[in-house]
């Protein structure tokens, strides 16, 4: 016919009886213009499997008679203008793969719930407000991409696809995801971004094989979260919603009871498995979070673990104290350059955040205090010195309260943020009653922050390894039937990472201990992983 003379594409793919068709470009659009549409005979090719029609402007429909095309696997026909898809398209049993992305379409078809061989759906770059109800008839699907569209929700029973790997639903208005998303036992990669979410369920951390996921750009809100979901690891995240967050629901109660995978506390009794297995974890990255806000109030962190600590032994507790203030009063010139802070790692639940924080939101239990907000403590400190400038006759605070002038005039302050959002340290000005360490502790959590210098850290930092080495050591000599393998101090490293997950600085490194006195101490740096991480 004269219409098949103008489409010597079609006519030769009917004449050869192709399995396949491409009809792309500038040629085949002035066609579709031409003649109002596609050539119809292209509906009379049963023998195709994969039909492709794309970049054709002048394309705004597809002829119900694409449902005679009962062999098709493959219908791309993208970055067209179409503004809508046939019912009749329900007819191709056998379709696998359909990509109608980049049209105008507003609306899906309900019949598209009939296509139960189809693995991958995607109708991006679109105009649709909503998915058909049905979609678990789509029994193996396992791409689905709806990204920059209109989408409010998620069917109810979309969660019912057992073999659903991948889902792109950025650039949307969703609203909610529901925790049924734990059905979803195939999940790898979930993309969110750009969306209307205030909450992510816990239940996400049962997607056992899930190991990317995008949350940014939504509104969360547990902040914490959302910082987190904006520059950490899909492990990290997953980990944290394992834990439940900021310590709320079933998560927390399962992180406490089976010791999540997350957190820092390790089982006491553990099959050789077990033990290999979460060795492996540990050699992963979790993460402690530090906010960009703090380099404009106290910029710079180094952090470790001293393992192989003994404080039970007479007044080892008291000497290491003791040390510790000397340190302060010397190296840290009062605190107004550095700042220590030590932990008990049995009572911190990782992950961990350096966050910075408005003064009535900063909630903490000082030491040898009830809980208080940053506002109160530090109107109490200001007046216990305006008091003892008074009783001492000076026209200044001492030198042992200048550490509290670091933060006049700040917005906001500094403080390192465990999983369930507890503040357990609050520098310059101290660190929490729940983390501090007593003659029980074994493992220490060591932090040092500045408003000064990363360098000064990493000396005070050397200078309190140094003081546990020696205190180490005292402790050998002193004490009878001392177990060998405590008189051994290891030194875990901790990454200071920032929120893009660049590396900021990782202590010790190679290059630190290379002091003369720090020559004498054996000290065991694992290179092989790092078991913590922290955003800056």
């Amino acid at each position: 016919s004269a219409e098949e003379e103008n489409w010597p594409e079609i006519e030769k793919a009917a004449k050869e009886k192709r399995r396949e068709l491409v009809l792309q470009g500038a040629v085949i659009d002035e066609k579709i213009s031409s003649n109002g549409g596609l050539c119809s005979t292209i509906y009379s090719l049963k023998l195709l499997n994969y039909l492709e029609i794309i970049q054709c402007l002048s394309l705004t429909e597809i002829h119900g008679d694409i449902k005679n095309l009962t062999t098709l696997t493959s219908l791309i026909v993208c970055r067209n203008k179409l503004s809508s898809i046939p019912k009749t398209i329900g007819n191709l049993k056998s379709l696998k793969v359909l990509d109608i992305s980049v049209n105008n379409l507003k609306a899906l078809p309900d019949e598209i719930t009939q296509l139960s061989e189809l693995n991958t759906l995607n109708v991006s770059c679109n105009n649709i407000e909503s998915l058909p109800d049905g979609l678990c008839h789509c029994t193996k699907l396992s791409t689905i991409n709806i990204s920059k569209n209109g989408i409010t929700r998620f069917p109810d029973d979309f969660y019912r696809l057992d073999l659903l790997s991948t889902v792109i639903a950025s650039e949307n208005y969703i609203e909610d995801l529901s925790g049924n998303v734990h059905m979803l036992s195939a999940l790898k990669v979930l993309d969110l971004s750009n969306n209307k979410l205030s909450d992510i369920p816990y239940e996400l951390s049962d997607c056992s094989k899930l190991k990317e996921i995008n949350f940014k750009v939504n509104k969360l809100k547990d902040k914490r979260l959302e910082k987190m979901v904006n520059g950490c690891q899909t492990k990290s995240i997953l980990d944290y919603l394992r834990a439940g967050g900021r310590g709320k629901g079933k998560g927390s109660k399962q992180a406490d009871g089976d010791k999540a995978e997350g957190g820092w506390n390790t089982e006491k009794t553990q099959t050789k498995k077990q033990r290999k297995q979460k060795k492996k974890n540990e050699e992963d990255e979790d993460e402690d979070e530090v906010a960009n806000e703090l380099k404009d109030v106290r910029p710079y962190l180094v952090c470790c673990v001293v393992r192989g600590m003994n404080f039970r032994s007479g007044n080892a507790l008291k000497r290491f104290l003791a040390a510790q203030i000397k340190l302060h009063d010397d190296l840290c010139g009062k605190r107004t350059t550095a700042t220590i802070a030590t932990h008990d790692m049995q009572l911190l639940k990782g992950p961990l955040m350096y966050d910075a924080r408005l003064p009535p939101m900063l909630k903490i239990v000082p030491l040898c205090h009830k809980e208080m907000t940053a506002v109160e403590l530090m109107r109490q400190l200001q007046l216990e010195a305006e008091d003892q400038r008074k009783q001492r006759k000076r026209q200044n605070v001492s030198g042992l309260h200048k550490y509290l002038q670091l933060l006049d005039g700040k917005e906001l302050y500094p403080c390192l943020v465990d999983a369930k959002d507890n503040v357990i340290s609050f520098p310059p000005i101290t660190n929490s009653e729940k983390t501090k360490i007593r003659k029980t502790t074994k493992e220490l959590f060591l932090e040092v922050t500045s408003s000064t210098s990363l360098q000064i850290c990493k000396d005070v930092m050397d200078a309190i390894i140094v003081v546990s080495s020696s205190l180490s050591m005292y402790t050998k000599r002193h004490t009878v039937g001392l177990n060998p393998t405590l008189q051994k101090l290891v030194i875990q490293q901790v990454r200071t990472v920032d929120p893009d997950g660049n590396l900021k600085v990782v202590y010790p490194s190679k290059t630190d201990l290379s002091t003369d006195s720090s020559s004498k101490i054996t000290i065991a740096r694992l290179y092989r992983g790092y078991r913590y991480r922290v955003n800056v």
